[in-house]
């Protein structure tokens, strides 16, 4: 197995957008140079979308401007739309997201519209990317179940990310936002969606909500995908989705594959001053169970 293995970190934007209370502009770009102090140097850090909709979203272009003196990163937006498009350039955005899902029922519930329809709001902004020098970076949502449909086929998910990529998506994360995979389920999936797009231009963005979040980023390793979404202390959750938990905790990620021999290029010291300080913002601990024991372990020395 390759011991290169990119993890991108989701915490301030997957994980900030589902707490209650929004957190500061100042307090999520300090958590963002945190994260980049630890040696995560790829964060998504906001999400231009309406405030109406996603009130902890807001002020996504502050964050942006604030964190662009940073210096060996690459920080990611979500965009739904060429709204979203415009505000995230004139922000100074690089790199942005778009986000469909493999499911129509989750589609109607989380962006109001069919998955044709997200695709065709789609198509102007990747065409104004390409002309604008500007990467976008391609999610599919419940990839392994959904909360309104059931069961999603393998091969629904290969089309979606066969249009993506032909629309000129560099990469594509394949969200289990439910959390309800399970190993074999995985490699099925990943299988019918490698069968055109090369397993180097995927990613994997698993929610842990069954405890099967590092067993399925596992099994997609030895299928050869090498991208890892994750929260730093497991933040976040998905508000569609009642009882979901928040995206693989980048903690937890970091342990098993430092403990396999690979490579990450994180400090967990640091990594765990970041969740900590962000926890105490939120007022609750981490869901990281690395980081939680670790935490205990602090305690234990320093009493």
């Amino acid at each position: 197995m390759s011991a290169e293995v990119r993890i991108i970190e989701m915490g301030p934007r997957d994980g900030l957008q589902n707490e209650k209370t929004p957190v500061s502009v100042e307090a999520r770009i300090a958590f963002i140079e945190a994260l980049v102090g630890a040696g995560l140097d790829t964060v998504e850090v906001g999400a231009f979308v309406s405030p109406k909709a996603i009130p902890q979203m807001a002020s996504s272009d502050a964050v942006l401007r604030g964190v662009a003196y940073v210096k060996g990163a690459e920080f990611h937006v979500l965009v739904p739309n060429e709204k979203g498009y415009d505000a995230a350039r004139a922000a100074g955005a690089k790199v942005v997201s778009v986000f469909a899902a493999a499911s129509e029922g989750f589609s109607r519930a989380n962006i109001n519209c069919t998955v044709a329809e997200s695709i065709e709001r789609f198509k102007p902004v990747l065409a104004r990317a390409k002309a604008d020098g500007v990467k976008v970076r391609g999610y599919i949502s419940c990839v392994l179940g959904c909360p309104f449909d059931g069961e999603i086929k393998p091969t629904a998910v290969a089309d979606l990310a066969n249009t993506l990529w032909d629309l000129g998506c560099y990469e594509i994360s394949l969200g289990d936002t439910i959390g309800v995979g399970t190993p074999s389920k995985a490699k099925e999936m990943l299988r019918a969606v490698a069968a055109n797009i090369p397993p180097a231009k995927l990613a994997m963005h698993f929610h842990d909500t069954y405890g099967q979040a590092l067993a399925n980023l596992y099994a997609g390793m030895e299928e050869g995908v090498r991208v890892i979404d994750a929260a730093a202390g497991g933040l976040g959750g998905c508000p569609y989705a009642p009882g979901a938990t928040g995206n693989v905790a980048t903690e937890d990620v970091v342990y098993m594959l430092e403990g396999m021999g690979v490579k990450t290029g994180v400090d967990m010291e640091k990594l765990l001053a970041a969740t900590n300080a962000m926890s105490a913002v939120l007022g609750k601990p981490p869901v990281s169970r690395v980081a939680s024991a670790l935490n205990a372990k602090r305690k234990r020395a320093a009493s």
